[in-house]
């Protein structure tokens, strides 16, 4: 008969489609600490079934333009940042797509979000980054700025969607949009969009981290912490520091 701590092991490493054959193989067995392994593979399935659920009802507005070709979901992350550039990324899914857990990046820890952009990066049809740097945004302001990242991403999308789901904010960019309010928690392709958004302005903060130790961006990712405006009072700005962000702490 085999060890229950062998059942365990089996038990914890199993995948949501080896459930039901584990349960089938088990079923029999009447020691308790089997029945308990049981009863918690049922909660984990009974958790992998809600998932699934929640999942479908984010591809809702997918499905509504699907017969269109292919739809794709935008975010963008960096607007609210004292330094460096807004991200924003643009994403095509399978149909099929399932990735536990998905939802809006910033509700993700960091150790997440980075799974979850190597999971999206192996799966996603099409991928497209746009990077709008901190003199544009003086320039013409992160708005407009943000619209400016938005279309780079579609740009540099390696095909041509027929239909945009956006995040909040309108977006003429001679393609068809729907813009929803919280999107990145309703729509699984804006949810993908933020997390490769997110993830990749992280990294460049990483880096300018190790040109700039002084102002502690690899913490804070160039947001107004406290410490972030204590460096900025103490050592000036830097050169990737928005000036029409920062003028109020420079008085």
């Amino acid at each position: 008969m085999q060890k229950i701590g062998e059942i365990k092991c089996e038990i914890q490493a199993a995948e949501p489609g080896e459930y039901a054959t584990l349960f089938e193989k088990y079923k029999e067995d009447t020691r308790s600490g089997v029945r308990k392994l049981l009863e918690q593979l049922h909660k984990k399935e009974e958790a992998y079934q809600k998932e699934l659920l929640r999942t479908e009802k984010m591809k809702e507005f997918e499905r509504k333009y699907e017969d269109l070709g292919y739809v794709c979901g935008i975010d963008e992350v960096g607007r609210g940042p004292l330094i460096g550039s807004v991200v924003a990324a643009c994403v095509v899914l399978p149909r099929d797509f399932v990735l536990e857990g998905l939802t809006d990046s910033k509700k993700l820890s960091e150790k997440k979000r980075d799974e979850f952009y190597k999971v999206i990066e192996d799966k996603a049809i099409a991928i497209g980054i746009g990077i709008v740097d901190e003199r544009k945004i003086d320039e013409v302001n992160i708005y407009e700025a943000t619209k400016v990242a938005m279309k780079e991403a579609i740009a540099n999308c390696n095909i041509k969607p027929e239909h945009i789901l956006i995040d909040a904010m309108p977006l003429e960019c001679g393609i068809p949009t729907t813009s929803i309010i919280k999107g990145d928690l309703k729509s699984i392709t804006i949810s993908a969009a933020s997390v490769i958004a997110k993830v990749t302005r992280d990294h460049m903060m990483m880096e300018m981290d190790a040109l700039y130790p002084e102002y502690g961006f690899a913490g804070h990712k160039g947001y107004g912490a406290a410490k972030h405006i204590e460096a900025i009072k103490k050592y000036g700005p830097c050169p990737i520091h928005r000036r029409t962000f920062i003028k109020n702490f420079m008085e």
